[in-house]
Formats: structure tokens, C-alpha cells, sequence
């Protein structure tokens, strides 16, 4: 058995206030004197406040959303919970004025004790304090050893806390952790039985996400997914329905559905740093280059002030928005290239350290060149100042790969890349998505040796030239290195269109015809776009030639 340190009587318990309002101070000062709480400390930043947390351990902690500072409640709150000044045994209280479903559904996943709308009544503080004290009192060994992993130990504590009937009303509280910790022990089967005998006297939440989950541990995929179609509808299940959902077709390699999913959940709760990044990844493995640039876009966004900020997001931006230019014409990328070196300026406004990005940068001054059609300065700076080596971020890898790839370096990407899949761990849900990204990439670059815009423009000298197989083989290849492409579609079909004019299309060619429509019928397309897809579908079918 664990050893479970004595928990503090009321009076000696330590509370922090975090709040730029000094009528809130008041108000929830004088409630915890009321109930016997003296030892009271205020913040009205979020700089005060860590700084406070860095010499005292708080039992209770009231932060607000709205903090005077560089960095809001959540960002606090997050930043609190990373640095273990917050711990499963902290008594947590979030207040908000702002009770929009965004900043709630962001909030509840954090997990606070309660969560108190402003402005506060001083009558009403005071008893949801005693509330959630004599809450936190019952509970706190089962926290204690749960959140030290003893999951055995939490069920013995908990088996033995349902049989006192003085606890009935906290009974719920103490069945879901029964329920967590079977779950973290694999025992499955007994997680599943234990959910279902729940679920027929309870409705809460967490019940109903326990036994989805179990069921799809379960292999019991059917009944699963009946439960989770009726999870997503309710505003309580939906977030960890979406999470769960994910994982399971991560697990079962179908990333398309995996990623629509964790699309889904990222636009409802958009301030998630961690589903923000399984979407960038997801997005990535689904050759949405667009979707790549939004969701660092978002990660850099909301990660601002927080623990998570760092240059390397801004770095991950400038370096989608790269990837997104490789796919795009002349005219779009250049726009793209313009907006890229703007992020480039304020990285080194804002971060000293930009100096020490300096092989980073050069990576990224090599590939900007390349797309500028500069192939020869490109390929100076990766061969006289990018070394063949693996860096300590897998993001630096990866870029370096791309641009000793795009300014034809070939042999230096592959051997960078082949030991990037050598070191890399396949344990979590990013290793096993990242795993399968770079499956796709050593395919890729095995097979095709330039980037989709270059294919592009390369397949249009051949059609000018009325080459039209060669033109059709380039636009293959750029489909397959952006298969969701709306210009290399139309492209394609363009050059399809040519084709059935000379020959007989074979198998493949007509299969590509029925892709390339699916997309473009699920795109949305600009007016010029749809007139040229209804011209190629009608003489298609004037020929033809099977749409369908």
C-alpha cells in the first residue's frame, strides 16, 4: 500500500486568488474567512501569480479567465498544470464572465474542480466552498493515489468508500475513479461490465464515453459506434467522444477518418494546443497542405504567452505555408512566398534567439529560393551550410529532407531520411501518425524527384507542345505527392481530355478520370473552375467515357 500523506484541517490551508478585479479579491476573501481559511495570498497578474506559486505550494487556487497580463486564465491555468504548481490533490476554481461554449468546452477538459460564473455573490461563494471542500476532504486519498498511479490501491480505497452510506452522494465521483483506473490497468472486460452496471442507474458523461470506450477496446465495434453517433449529439460527451473516436481509427490506420474527426472537435474547442497538433499531423499524412498551414497557424495562435510558445511554431508556420507554395501555381505561390517572408521578419523581431536558428533558416532561405526558380543559390546553401545529420527536432529533420530533395540533392535526403525512421518511436498517437507520414515520404521521394509545382510546370511545357502522355505521367506524379489538389485535378483532366482524342485511355487513365472528378464535385471551386470541369465532363462523356 501506498503512503498517503495526512491531509491539512481547513485552517491551515493555503488559497491563492487570481484575478485583475479587486472586488473579486473581497468577496472571496471574506468568504474563506468566514469558513476558517486565514492564510489567503492575491494576485492581479499572471506574473505575480507564478511568481508566488514558486515559493508556496497552494492547496486552493481561484483563477480567472480575464488576468491582467500577457497571458490569459487558460494559458495560466495550463502553464500552472505544466509546472506541477497545480497537482490532482489542488483544489482548482476557474471564474468567467465569458461562459461562450469555446472558452467552456476548453476549460472543462482542463479540468478544474468547478468552474464559478462572475460576478460572485459572497452568500453563494461561501457555499459552494464548503461544497467543494468537504468534496475534496472525501475524495482526497483516492486522488492522492490515483494521480500516483497506484490504480489498485484507488480501487481498494474506492470498493471500500461505496460501502459507507454516508458517502451516497459522492458515490459517483468515486465510481469513476473505479472506472479510470481499470481502464488504465487494460482490464477491459471488467471496465466494461463495470460501466454498463452504471449506465443503467446513471446518465453522467463519463459513464456513457467509459463504456464506448471499453466496447471499442473490445473489438464490439458495431455497438460502439451506435452509442458514439448518440454521444456526439450531446454537449457534454462530444469533445472526449471525438478524442476517443480518432484514436481508434489511428489505431486501426484509417487516417482520413481519423482526421476529419480531430478537424470536427479543433473548430468546436480551437484553444486545444494538443488536438491543434494531432490535426497538423493528420493533415500532413492526408496531403492537405492547407490544412497543414491552418493548424500551425492555430497552434501558434493560441499557444501565444503560454508554456507552449516558442519560435519553433512560428518556424512550423513559415514552413507549411512552403509546403502549401510547392502545390500552388506561380502566381499563388508568389503570394504565399511574400506573406511567408513577413512571418520570417517577425520571428526575428520577436525572438532573440533567431540567431541561433541559423541552419534552420538557411534550410528555409534554400527552399524559398527554389520555389523562385534560384535552383543554383538553393543548392549552394544546402550543400556549403545544411549538414547530413539529425537534428534533436524532427521538424528540423524533416525540413532539411524536403530541401536537399527539391534543390536535387537526392542521395543526402534519402540517407537523412532513412535514419529519421530508424530513430523514430511509434508509441503514441503522433509516433504512430508521424511513422506512417514518413512511410509516405521515403515512397515518395523514392519515386518522384521533384515538387508538384515544378511537375506542373514541366507537364505544361509538354502540353504546349502537344506532348500530351509525357504532360499526363507529370501531373500522375504531382497528384500523387498532392492528391487533393484542385489545379492538378483540373490539369489532369485537362490533359485526359486531349488523350481520348488520340488514343484509347487504358485502365489506370480511367480511373484517374473518376478521381479527379470525385474531388473536384466535393471541392469547392471558383466560378472560372467549374465552368472548365462541366467543358471536360461533357466531352468526356461525348466520347465516352464512363464519369461514374
Amino acid at each position: 500500500m501506498i503512503e498517503i500523506p495526512q491531509q491539512k484541517p481547513t485552517s491551515e490551508l493555503k488559497v491563492l486568488i487570481i484575478d485583475s478585479q479587486p472586488l473579486v479579491h473581497t468577496v472571496i476573501k471574506g468568504a474563506l474567512l468566514d469558513i476558517g481559511i486565514k492564510d489567503v495570498q492575491s494576485a492581479h497578474d499572471a506574473y505575480i501569480a507564478l511568481k508566488l506559486c514558486e515559493d508556496s505550494q497552494f492547496d486552493m487556487v481561484l483563477i480567472a479567465f480575464d488576468v491582467q497580463s500577457d497571458k490569459d486564465g487558460f494559458n495560466l491555468f495550463e502553464e500552472m498544470k505544466f509546472k506541477n504548481y497545480i497537482t490532482k490533490t489542488t483544489c482548482v476554481i476557474f471564474l468567467s464572465a465569458d461562459t461562450s461554449a469555446g472558452l467552456v468546452n476548453c476549460v472543462v477538459e482542463m479540468e478544474p474542480t468547478d468552474f464559478w460564473v462572475k460576478p460572485l455573490d459572497k452568500s453563494r461563494v461561501c457555499k459552494r466552498l464548503q461544497q467543494v471542500m468537504l468534496i475534496e476532504k472525501k475524495l482526497y486519498a483516492l486522488k492522492y493515489c490515483f494521480d500516483h498511479n497506484e490504480y489498485p490501491t484507488t480501487i481498494y480505497y474506492a470498493e471500500r468508500q461505496l460501502l459507507d452510506s454516508t458517502l451516497s452522494h459522492y458515490h459517483p465521483h468515486i465510481n469513476r475513479l473505479i472506472g479510470r483506473s481499470l481502464y488504465k490497468l487494460a482490464e477491459y472486460q471488467d471496465a466494461y461490465n463495470f460501466y454498463y452496471k452504471l449506465a443503467e442507474v446513471y446518465d453522467y458523461a463519463w459513464v456513457q464515453v467509459g463504456l464506448a470506450a471499453t466496447l471499442l477496446k473490445l473489438d464490439r465495434v458495431q455497438e460502439a459506434l451506435r452509442l458514439t453517433k448518440v454521444l456526439l449529439a450531446r454537449d457534454d460527451t462530444r469533445f472526449a467522444t471525438y478524442d476517443l473516436l480518432a484514436d481508434y481509427h489511428i489505431d486501426k490506420e484509417e487516417f482520413q477518418q481519423g482526421y476529419d474527426i480531430i478537424q470536427q472537435a479543433t473548430l468546436l474547442a480551437p484553444r486545444s494546443i494538443e488536438r491543434n497538433k494531432k490535426s497538423w499531423n493528420l493533415a500532413r499524412l492526408n496531403h492537405d497542405r492547407k490544412g497543414q498551414f491552418l493548424a500551425t497557424k492555430n497552434m501558434a495562435k493560441y499557444a501565444k504567452n503560454s508554456i507552449h510558445d516558442s519560435p519553433a511554431l512560428t518556424m512550423n508556420i513559415v514552413r507549411a505555408s512552403i509546403d502549401l507554395a510547392t502545390t500552388l501555381s506561380e502566381s499563388e505561390s508568389a503570394k504565399v512566398l511574400l506573406s511567408t517572408e513577413k512571418t520570417l521578419a517577425r520571428l526575428h523581431h520577436e525572438y532573440s534567439t533567431a540567431a541561433e536558428l541559423k541552419e534552420q533558416l538557411g534550410v528555409i532561405q534554400a527552399r524559398i529560393l527554389n520555389l523562385r526558380n534560384n535552383k543554383k543559390d538553393a543548392e549552394s546553401i544546402m550543400r556549403n551550410r545544411v549538414k547530413v545529420k539529425i537534428e534533436a527536432s524532427f521538424e528540423d529533420t524533416l525540413d532539411k529532407i524536403k530541401a536537399f530533395h527539391e534543390v536535387g540533392l537526392w542521395e543526402s535526403s534519402m540517407d537523412l531520411l532513412n535514419q529519421l525512421k530508424s530513430n523514430f518511436k511509434h508509441d503514441s498517437f503522433t509516433g504512430k501518425v508521424l511513422a506512417e507520414y514518413l512511410e509516405q515520404e521515403t515512397k515518395a521521394r523514392q519515386d518522384v524527384r521533384y515538387t508538384p509545382k515544378e511537375l506542373g510546370e514541366m507537364a505544361s511545357i509538354h502540353y504546349k507542345n502537344r506532348r500530351y502522355k509525357p504532360s499526363y505521367n507529370l501531373l500522375s506524379q504531382a497528384a500523387q505527392l498532392a492528391p487533393n489538389n484542385t489545379n492538378i485535378a483540373l490539369s489532369l483532366l485537362k490533359v485526359l481530355v486531349k488523350l481520348t482524342e488520340d488514343i484509347m485511355l487504358n485502365e489506370d487513365e480511367d480511373k484517374q478520370i473518376k478521381e479527379c472528378i470525385l474531388l473536384l464535385e466535393s471541392e469547392k471551386l471558383t466560378s472560372t473552375q467549374q465552368q472548365n470541369l462541366s467543358e471536360y465532363k461533357s466531352i468526356l462523356e461525348e466520347a465516352g467515357i464512363l464519369l461514374v
